[in-house]
């Protein structure tokens, strides 16, 4: 066997994480051994969420301290002071958009590989139990072959064999060297304690990953979409939008450090184990298997000897024996005794499949099949796994800065939108260069040429220098603007909406606004004709 796998070196990240302070709910500085039933050891990784906790609780008090000056702070609404803070929020929306997107893959990677490193320690975990398994059931089964099946032969070979005291000791003889065998396979440990143990660790291992599996993936997606809304809100200018972002991002901040704490915990925890596991699993199966099979399988080193090596050679020296005495008495006794026959040739049957057992126990209780799958288990757990964890660690830790960016710009966005729309409700509704005017004229045909129309009355009322005759409604003017047009600009610009009284340039009509113009009634005529009156 290789020495690469013999020897069981931890990762130089195990080493670090295990150098971290362990300090219990006292603050006071404890072993940092892994004894995850000891109390002040549970108190360490406690106060290492506790350090996460506390970081949380920083981080929402700079923010409510942020936003309480942004709220308090009066700030000049000059053009020239409203270009820098839009570009402080747009930067910062990028930035955190950048970073969440970072997070997001990091996240993915070390949830991946998490997932790798577990389920190659629960698929060693099944393959362990699976040989312990086949070691219990040859056991058991050549224990029962020679407890009842060569009894029963024997028991009758020895009436049948009464008249000739030498084959009766023959007979006895063998009876002892089954006892023999008996006693050597009730000497190895009983794995079906641990067989048990290995497949309830296995099953809950397997479960509490599927479920974290499934948090994680449904945290990274909840990041993103609210990364992805955040700056929707912000492009469409939705003050309702960013609020409720604003609301979700601090629920996320939130599971951010949760996660953070408790990776952090589960990662050292992990560590402590990775540095010396075999350390604490001695001390696990203390009482239940010796040492020094715990030592053969931990390390399968050639300088080790067997420990089932002595009950296996008298097992098989036993069964030879058994085989020569069968042969001799078939051979010498059949003749005398046919009879017997049948009884020595279904003695030979237990101790040939006895024999077939006996090989398959070797192999199975051979340290190498057990060591592989330790090995694997650790490699699975302090490799991919504790790595794993760290890339987790570093998601919510970039998750926490991105949303803490996020929401600094989100109130900054919302108070430049009121201020926005403030100076929108300062603007003239009936200016017809006002952009709400054109949008809401763009929406409703139809009162855009009732409100062009009483717009003009409106102005031709206020203003005493122009004094339009009613006639003069119908062609003239028109005709007049649309020549001017055509002679100096060759291809005349078109207004939807006349601007007639507003003291603006004369512009060009289209020709539909010129039929409509022109369309008017006789009714129309005299409901506007005392606003064309001076």
């Amino acid at each position: 066997m290789s020495s690469a796998r013999v020897d069981y070196i931890a990762p130089w990240w195990t080493y670090w994480l295990h150098n971290f302070p362990h300090i219990n709910l006292r603050l006071q500085p404890i072993d940092n051994s892994f004894q995850p039933e000891e109390e002040n050891y549970q108190q360490s990784l406690i106060f290492l969420g506790c350090v996460a906790a506390a970081g949380l609780g920083l981080n929402l008090l700079c923010l409510a301290i942020y936003l309480s000056c942004l709220c308090c702070c009066q700030k000049d609404e000059e053009e020239e002071s409203k270009k820098p803070n839009s570009c402080c929020v747009t930067w910062s929306a990028v930035a955190a958009g950048l970073i969440t997107c970072i997070a997001v893959g990091v996240g993915f990677y070390g949830n991946s590989e998490t997932n790798d490193g577990v389920y190659q320690l629960t698929y060693s975990l099944y393959n362990a139990n699976h040989t312990l398994g086949g070691v219990d059931s040859l056991v058991t089964g050549t224990m029962g072959n020679m407890r009842s099946g060569l009894h029963q032969h024997l028991a009758r070979l020895d009436e049948i064999f009464a008249t000739r005291g030498d084959y009766v000791q023959t007979l006895q003889f063998m009876q002892q060297m089954a006892d023999n065998v008996i006693k050597q396979l009730l000497g190895l440990p009983d794995w079906e304690e641990a067989k048990v143990d290995l497949a309830s660790i296995a099953d809950q291992t397997a479960n509490v990953e599927y479920y974290r599996w499934l948090t994680y993936l449904l945290l990274l997606i909840l990041d993103l979409i609210i990364c992805l809304l955040a700056c929707l809100g912000l492009a469409k200018q939705s003050r309702w939008l960013l609020t409720t972002m604003m609301v979700f991002g601090v629920l996320t901040l939130v599971l951010s450090w949760t996660s953070l704490g408790a990776d952090l915990a589960t990662a050292v925890g992990t560590s402590d184990f990775c540095v010396s596991p075999d350390k604490f699993l001695l001390s696990q199966t203390k009482g239940v298997i010796g040492s020094d099979i715990v030592h053969y399988y931990l390390y399968c080193n050639q300088t080790l000897s067997n420990p089932f090596q002595q009950p296996l050679t008298i097992f098989q020296r036993s069964l030879t024996t058994m085989q020569i005495q069968i042969q001799g008495l078939l051979q010498f006794a059949v003749p005398l005794f046919p009879t017997a026959e049948r009884d020595l040739l279904g003695i030979q049957h237990v101790l040939n499949s006895s024999e077939a057992s006996l090989h398959q126990l070797t192999a199975l209780l051979d340290c190498r099949g057990l060591n592989k799958d330790y090995l694997d288990a650790m490699v699975g757990v302090c490799y991919d796994g504790v790595e794993g964890i760290l890339y987790l660690c570093l998601f919510s830790t970039l998750a926490a800065c991105a949303f803490t960016v996020m929401l600094c710009a989100i109130p900054r966005a919302w108070r430049q939108i009121a201020c926005r729309e403030r100076d929108y409700d300062d603007i003239d509704e009936e200016d017809p260069f006002n952009p709400r005017a054109r949008r809401m004229a763009s929406q409703n045909p139809n009162l855009t040429n009732m409100h062009s129309f009483c717009s003009y009355s409106s102005s031709m009322g206020s203003q005493n220098s122009l004094h339009p005759p009613a006639p003069a409604v119908s062609n003239a003017p028109v005709s007049e603007y649309m020549n001017q047009a055509a002679l100096f600009g060759g291809n005349p610009r078109h207004e939807n909406v006349p601007l007639i009284g507003r003291g603006s340039p004369p512009p060009s009509y289209s020709p539909s606004m010129r039929a409509t113009y022109l369309s008017m009634t006789e009714e129309q005529i005299r409901h506007f004709g005392s606003d064309f009156q001076a």
